[in-house]
Formats: C-alpha cells, sequence, structure tokens
C-alpha cells in the first residue's frame, strides 16, 4: 500500500473549502483501504500565523473534533497532532542545515504570506517548506495531496529526499 501523508493547519473551524477539497478525500482514500493514510493537525505550522497560544491551543481541539466527525477514522488512519511527535522537527533542523538558501529564497508562498503578514514576517515563515519536508519523509510519503500553491514545497521535498 501506498502511503499518503497530509496536514491541515488549526486556524480556523472546518468550512465547505475544506471538505471538499481536502476531508471528503482523505475519508473516501481512508475508506478504500487501498492506502496507509497519515493525517496530522500542523500546528508547528500553524504557528508561523497570527494567533495566540491560547486561541492556538483550543484550535488544535476544535479541528481534530471537526475531523472526527467528518468521518476520519483513528482506528483506519494514523492521526496525530505535529507537534506531538519530535522527531519532525528533528529532522527539520537536519534539513535546513542540507537546504540551500537560494532554493528556498524562490519559494514564492513565503513572499506572498509575507505581505500578506506584514507585522509578523518570520524565520519559520520562510523555513515552512523544510518542516514541511520533514513532515513528508519522516512518514515515507509517496502521495502528498496538496493545493497548487504547495506544488513548489513537494518540488522542494523531493530535491530533500535525493
Amino acid at each position: 500500500m501506498k502511503t499518503i501523508v497530509s496536514g491541515i493547519q488549526p486556524t480556523g473551524n472546518l468550512h465547505l473549502g475544506n471538505y471538499l477539497g481536502a476531508v471528503k478525500n482523505w475519508v473516501e482514500l481512508q475508506k478504500s483501504g487501498e492506502y496507509n493514510l497519515h493525517i496530522f493537525i500542523a500546528d508547528l505550522h500553524s504557528l508561523t500565523g497570527n494567533r495566540s497560544a491560547e486561541e492556538r491551543k483550543e484550535q488544535i481541539y476544535i479541528t481534530a473534533a471537526e475531523l472526527l466527525a467528518c468521518g476520519i477514522d483513528p482506528n483506519k488512519t494514523t492521526f496525530w497532532i505535529q507537534s506531538h511527535v519530535s522527531e519532525c522537527t528533528e529532522l527539520a533542523w537536519i534539513f535546513n542545515t542540507i537546504s540551500p538558501m537560494a532554493e528556498v529564497e524562490r519559494m514564492t508562498q513565503y513572499k506572498d504570506k509575507s505581505k500578506s503578514q506584514a507585522k509578523n514576517v518570520n524565520v519559520g515563515l520562510f523555513t515552512y517548506p523544510i518542516l514541511q519536508a520533514a513532515d513528508i519523509l519522516l512518514y515515507g510519503g509517496e502521495l502528498v495531496p496538496v493545493g497548487k500553491d504547495q506544488i513548489q514545497h513537494l518540488e522542494m521535498a523531493a530535491d530533500i529526499a535525493q
């Protein structure tokens, strides 16, 4: 079975776009029994945003409950909170040391997000694709369903893997 790895940031209540764009597909993949499905709440990625620690903590629980209510079954899918697996940040650090600055600097999502949150342009936002590579490679992700805005990040993960 191929391993699918995907995550969702706990940045607000799930909406129709989340459901139709990701969650519905995860549930269908889970039901098929054809994949080793890994779904996580990307709380470390959410640290790059503008939420308080208390808001973030509350939203992690809400996101978990909403995913379970939508049909994610922990008996069929590996389901966890990203920060609860310290090996992810350890691997991201190693990847930081082998990732060329020029590659990270060309990421368009960093440039776009920097404009939209000008008061909070942080290093985590810059190294976001490296943490994403750790998310994928730590679990042996072979299929990674993402939006078009994340394609560059997948390409970078493939380069890091090599």
